[in-house]
C-alpha cells in the first residue's frame, strides 16, 4: 500500500508540474557597438542636419536659409516660431491696420528662446482661446519680421505680417514688404506627422516640408540664437553652432562623473533627463583665441557625456571628439555614440 501511495504521489506531481507554463527565455542584453559620426555643416554652417540615433543615419539636410517661419502641427498647436539659425527677430508694432505704414523705430525686437519653450516665442500669443462662446479670436496686430542674415552675413530683409486665423487646421496670414509692395495672402495646413511645417518669404511665399517625421529623428545639428552674458551679467543674443534635440522623441541628460567607456545601463537610469531643446546645445566645445579678430579655434570639453533616452525606451551615450574634418576645416562636429 505504501509503495502504491508513493507511485500515486509522483504521478500527481508530474501532471501538476506539466500544467505550469515554462519560464520565458530572456534574451541577454546586447549593447550596440561604439560608432563614430561626422556631421557636415561646412565651414560657414550653411546646413541644418537631422540625425537619427537608431538607424545611425542622417535623415534630412537643408540649407539653413531655406525657411523663415515654422507653424506648429500638433492637433492643439498654434505657436509660430522663427528660424533662429538666421538670427531672425520679430516685433509687435501695435498697429492693427495692415495698410498703414510700418515704422521699426522704437519697436521691441524679440527672439525665440533656445530652450524651445513655446510660451516664449518672439511672435507670442497672436490667438486667444478664451472668448465667452469658446470660439477663437485673433489679435490682428501687425508684426515686423527681420529675416536676419544668410551664411555669408548678408541681410535678408524685413517683412510685415498679420496672422489672420487658424481654422480647420489651416493657418492664414497676410504679408508684404514694409512699404506695402509684394503683398500676398497665404494659407498653410498642418501636417500631424511632423512638429512644424515651414514657410519661406522667398519667391513670393512658399510652404516647405523640410522637417522629417517627428518620430524619425533625434538630433538637429544647426546654428541657432541663444542668450549669452557679458562679464557684468548683461544678456545679449548670439548665434551659436550646436545641437537641438527633438522634444517629441527624446530626453537628454548630462554626465561629468563617469568615463565614457564606463557609462552603463545600470548607471544611466539614475540620471536627470530633460526635454529642453538645447540641453546638448553648443558648449561641448570651447573657443580658444581672440574672438574679436576671428582668430579662434575650437577644442572639445573633456569629460562631458550626454545620455539620450528615446520614446522606445532605448538609451544612447554620446560624446563629442572633434569640430573639424580630416582637412582641419571647422564645421564638422564629430561624435562617438553607443546604444546601451
Amino acid at each position: 500500500m505504501r509503495i502504491f501511495n508513493l507511485i500515486t504521489f509522483f504521478i500527481s506531481i508530474f501532471f501538476l508540474t506539466s500544467c505550469f507554463k515554462e519560464d520565458e527565455k530572456i534574451t541577454p542584453h546586447d549593447p550596440g557597438d561604439v560608432k563614430t559620426k561626422a556631421i557636415e555643416l561646412t565651414k560657414d554652417y550653411r546646413y541644418q542636419v537631422f540625425f537619427d540615433l537608431g538607424s545611425g543615419e542622417v535623415v534630412s539636410t537643408n540649407l539653413k536659409n531655406q525657411w523663415d517661419l515654422g507653424f506648429e502641427c500638433s492637433p492643439d498647436g498654434w505657436h509660430i516660431i522663427l528660424n533662429t539659425s538666421n538670427f531672425m527677430v520679430a516685433a509687435a508694432t501695435g498697429v492693427m491696420d495692415f495698410n498703414l505704414p510700418v515704422d521699426t523705430v522704437g519697436v521691441q525686437w524679440k527672439y525665440d528662446v533656445s530652450s524651445g519653450n513655446r510660451d516664449s516665442t518672439a511672435i507670442g500669443k497672436w490667438i486667444d482661446f478664451s472668448p465667452p462662446d469658446s470660439s477663437k479670436s485673433y489679435s490682428n496686430e501687425v508684426y515686423v519680421i527681420d529675416r536676419g542674415y544668410d551664411e555669408l552675413g548678408n541681410l535678408r530683409g524685413l517683412r510685415k505680417i498679420v496672422f489672420l486665423g487658424l481654422k480647420n487646421d489651416t493657418y492664414s496670414f497676410r504679408y508684404a514688404n514694409l512699404d506695402g509692395t509684394a503683398e500676398n495672402t497665404f494659407s498653410i495646413t498642418k501636417d500631424p506627422s511632423i512638429n512644424y511645417i515651414f514657410f519661406s518669404f522667398d519667391e513670393g511665399g512658399k510652404q516647405l516640408s523640410l522637417e522629417p517625421p517627428k518620430y524619425g529623428w533625434d538630433l538637429l545639428f544647426t546654428q541657432y540664437t541663444t542668450l549669452l552674458f557679458t562679464d557684468e551679467g548683461d544678456p545679449y543674443p548670439y548665434l551659436v553652432t550646436g545641437v537641438l534635440s527633438n522634444p517629441t522623441n527624446i530626453q537628454v541628460a548630462q554626465d561629468t562623473l563617469y568615463d565614457f567607456s564606463s557609462l552603463s545601463l545600470d548607471i544611466v537610469g539614475n540620471l536627470n533627463y530633460s526635454s529642453v531643446q538645447d540641453e546638448i546645445g553648443y558648449d561641448w566645445k570651447d573657443v580658444v583665441g581672440d574672438v574679436s579678430s576671428g582668430n579662434v579655434s575650437y577644442v572639445i570639453v573633456e569629460g562631458l557625456n550626454y545620455v539620450i533616452r528615446d520614446k522606445e525606451g532605448f538609451y544612447y551615450k554620446l560624446r563629442f571628439i572633434s569640430f573639424y574634418n580630416n582637412g582641419g576645416e571647422k564645421g564638422y562636429p564629430t561624435f562617438e555614440y553607443q546604444r546601451l
